[in-house]
């Protein structure tokens, strides 16, 4: 299967920040099965993070409000990389920033380091316009997929914010701007509170709530921005299963990252491609193409 020129032995990826960048699942599951490693968020300088706690459980999945640790990008291509140029996969690089300058620079450093493609996380604050996500504004979105496509050498997947009212007016902008694919859809905003504390479960107030909580809003957001978009959709969202990874499929999407379901289950990413071949082996199916986007 193919995504903006880059192509994958199957469509089954880990989403950006629960994976680390695979050390910790080598020795669970073979990497060298996974259509792609999608790495766990990397800023130009390190990045401390939110205050403990930051992960909470909730009914139906979790809040996190981790804040993006990462040691930069320096310490990435150093250490990170060279473990996942050992195997047989794809490696997406996630990119967050404060300003648009963070992500140039970033984006620029990553342009010679001979990965396959970057994902963009724009739900990231831009401190240049009073904290508004950059996300959340359809033209900033369109200027920043322009600066960003400018300086990368890799094809680009805009990771989009669910925090919206109009997921399909913020994925025409990153279309407009030049974006080659989308990833959707990051956490929604969440809360939880400690009765018997009387306070916030987690320092930061709020979070992003993941997990099967949130797939039916993320199916759905899925369905209206592949109906709106001629570029390639990565759905996201809740995905614990085959079934569900075929759901986001017949609604459109390209490909699927599973996020949440890998705290749980180590080994949901190779069972949900396993269950995708068994499916495909018993309806008949030679390639996904047969029913991706089939419900209208």
């Amino acid at each position: 299967m193919d995504i903006a020129g880059i192509t994958l032995k199957n469509p089954v990826m880990p989403a950006s920040g629960t994976f680390g960048s695979g050390q910790e699942y080598s020795g669970f599951i073979d990497l060298n099965r996974l259509g792609a490693v999608v790495t766990k968020g990397v800023s130009l300088v390190p990045w401390e993070g939110n205050p403990a706690p930051r992960i909470m459980e909730t009914a139906s999945g979790m809040i996190n409000a981790v804040g993006l640790q990462n040691p930069g990008i320096e310490v990435f291509i150093r250490r990170d990389l060279p473990f996942l140029r050992q195997f047989d996969t794809k490696v997406i690089v996630n990119v967050c920033g404060s300003t648009v300058a963070d992500y140039l620079g970033a984006v620029e450093r990553l342009s010679v380091q001979g990965i396959d493609m970057l994902e963009i996380n724009i739900s990231c604050p831009n401190v240049e316009h009073g904290g508004i996500a950059f996300g959340q504004e359809p033209r900033m979105v369109e200027y920043i997929t322009k600066e960003i496509k400018k300086k990368a050498a890799q094809p680009v997947s805009m990771k989009l914010t669910p925090n919206v009212t109009d997921i399909t007016e913020i994925a025409k902008a990153a279309e407009a701007g030049g974006a080659d694919a989308l990833s959707l859809i990051n956490t929604i905003t969440g809360m939880r509170i400690d009765v018997k504390k009387r306070t916030f479960s987690v320092a930061n107030k709020t979070g992003g709530l993941s997990g099967p909580a949130i797939k039916p809003v993320a199916l759905r957001m899925v369905w209206q921005t592949c109906r709106a978009v001629s570029i390639p959709v990565i759905g996201m969202g809740g995905i614990q299963t085959a079934e569900d990874a075929l759901e986001f499929i017949m609604a459109g999407a390209a490909a699927v990252a599973v996020g949440t379901a890998n705290f749980r289950n180590p080994c949901a990413m190779p069972e949900i491609i396993g269950g995708l071949e068994k499916y495909m082996e018993e309806n008949g199916i030679r390639d996904l193409k047969e029913i991706r986007g089939i419900v209208s």
